[in-house]
This record gives C-alpha cells, structure tokens and sequence, in this order.
C-alpha cells in the first residue's frame, strides 16, 4: 500500500513537472505575432462584459442611462453598493440570513456533488460492468439538455417527495450534475491502472485506493468540477422551488429587490448593477485561484492511457 502511494506521488510530481514544462515554438517571429493579436482581440472580445459590469457598479444614475453606454466609469462612486446595502438591511429578514442560505446550499450541494460524482466516475472509468458505457453514454446525452428544459420534470419530481420549498430542493439535484461527473471520468482515465493493481497486491481495499490514490491525482478536475458548482449554485436564485422568505438565496433576495428584469425599477439601476457585481465576485475569485487546473482539466479530458 505504502509503494502503490509513492507511485501515486511520483506520478502527481511527474505530471506537474511537465505541465510547467515549456516547449520551445518552431513558429517564426510573424507567426507568434499574429498568434498573440488574435488571442489578444479574442481576450478582450470575452472581458469586454466583465469589464462592463464592474464599471456599471460604480457609475452614478446619469451614466449609466448615458446613450451610446461608456465603457469606463468617468466620476465613480460607492454609492451603488451603499444604497444595496442599506436596503438589504431593511429586509424584514436580516441580510445574514441571505448569506447564511446562498454559502449552506452552495457548500451543501457542492461537497455532495464531488463526492458523489468522484465514486461515480471511479467506478465507471477503472471497472466494466454490465451497463457502465450506456450509463457513461447516458450522462454524455444529458450535458447536451439545457437546466430550463428540465424545470418541470424536476419540479414534479421534487413535489411529490415533499421538498419544495426546502434547502433539499437546491442541494439533492446539485449531486446528479453531470459536468463533474464527465470531467472527472476523463481525467481518471489518465491514472494508470498499474497504481491500482499494485495498490490491490498490498492489500488496499476500494475506499484507500480511491482516497488515497486516485483523488490526489485528479485533483486539478476535483478543482474544475468545484468551480462549475459553486457557479451553478451560488447564482440561481431558485425561484420555483423555495418560496418561504427565510429560506431565499440571495441572488432571489437581490432580484426582489431591484424588481422584474421585464419591468426594471429605473430608479434602483445602480443598485442593480452593484448587485450584479456582488454576485459575481465568488465564482470569479475561485475562478482565478483555479485557472491552471481548469486549464489542465480541459487539456487532459481527452487522453487516454
């Protein structure tokens, strides 16, 4: 067990080795110019939004209806954020109560997702059973269905076991997405099968191997699969499935707040967009801190062993 751990590390330490690796490019100095102005052009064509709503988020009223709209903020203010602020407070129920729901739900639903994907995947990528390529080619068909298709289904589902209206409405379906599962799957194909076999002559039973093996070593798609979660979770405000205002995430809190997106409150616009830059800021910070791993995790989610 103690040799099929060592190899397990050896491997991680390899695989990192070689992902800072740089190679050196036979492209000509022409070639690595336009290279770098097209990602250059495709870069901000991507960062043009995020930059707009960080700005938005600082705008006094009189720019923000300016028309055509200015990129860049000309007389920032803190106003937007404070006017958010001051009106959560005076919510009936506490601001901290918001908070307290969206980081539950979002830790909740999250933890129970890597958890059951990463068994699910372990079992699916190093065993064949009768059924796993169907069930593997089932969870690929489900990526391609949009989360607005299946409301109803899930709605009726959730009904008839009783949990509208409940943290469980939010958390439970949160374990089944199958972005994580894939991106998992894909990754533990690239983990030899030699580990395991050597892990299983020492005497190491399924639950060592799988946590002290094979997690380690897909830890850059755990970090993905984390990342696309907390982004699901943390900004869908649920609005179907938890009515009870004690119970409401805070991005529902926020829409009720600055009004339908149909018939926008034109006097709390900046409050929108501070709102808007609220929401954001936790999957874009956790975005940054894991953007090599994401990165790894999409390069590697096709190679085989």
């Amino acid at each position: 067990m103690v040799k099929a751990i060592r190899q397990g590390n050896t491997v991680a330490k390899r695989r990192k080795k070689n992902s800072r690796a740089v190679r050196k490019p036979n492209r000509s100095l022409g070639g690595d110019i336009f290279i770098w102005v097209i990602l250059a052009f495709f870069g901000a064509f991507f960062a043009f939004p995020l930059v707009f709503a960080i700005n938005n988020a600082f705008k006094p009223l009189d720019e923000i209806f300016i028309v055509p709209p200015n990129l860049w903020v000309i007389n920032p203010t803190m106003g937007n954020l404070q006017d958010l602020f001051i009106i959560m407070s005076r919510s009936w129920v506490a601001f901290s109560r918001y908070i307290f729901n969206t980081v539950f739900i979002t830790a909740a639903g999250t933890v129970g997702h890597l958890f059951v994907a990463s068994l699910g995947a372990y079992a699916v990528s190093k065993y064949e059973f009768p059924g796993s390529k169907f069930f593997f080619g089932l969870v690929i068909t489900t990526l391609m269905f949009n989360g607005f298709v299946m409301q109803i289904p899930n709605f009726l589902i959730l009904a008839n076991l009783g949990w509208i209206d409940t943290y469980w409405a939010v958390i439970i379906p949160a374990f089944g997405m199958p972005l994580g599962f894939f991106l998992l799957k894909q990754f533990m194909d690239t983990v030899p099968m030699s580990l395991i076999e050597s892990a299983k002559i020492d005497g190491a039973g399924e639950w060592l191997i799988y946590s002290r093996i094979v997690m380690p070593l897909v830890k850059p798609a755990l970090l993905t699969a984390m990342i696309f979660s907390v982004q699901a979770l943390w900004n869908n405000p649920q609005a179907l499935l938890i009515y009870t205002e004690q119970l409401k995430t805070l991005p529902l809190a926020i829409t009720q707040i600055i009004g339908s997106p149909h018939a926008p409150n034109v006097a709390r616009a900046g409050v929108n967009a501070a709102g808007i830059l609220v929401m954001m800021f936790v999957p874009i910070t956790l975005f940054i801190f894991a953007q090599s791993n994401i990165l790894k995790t999409m390069a590697s989610s096709g190679i085989k062993e």
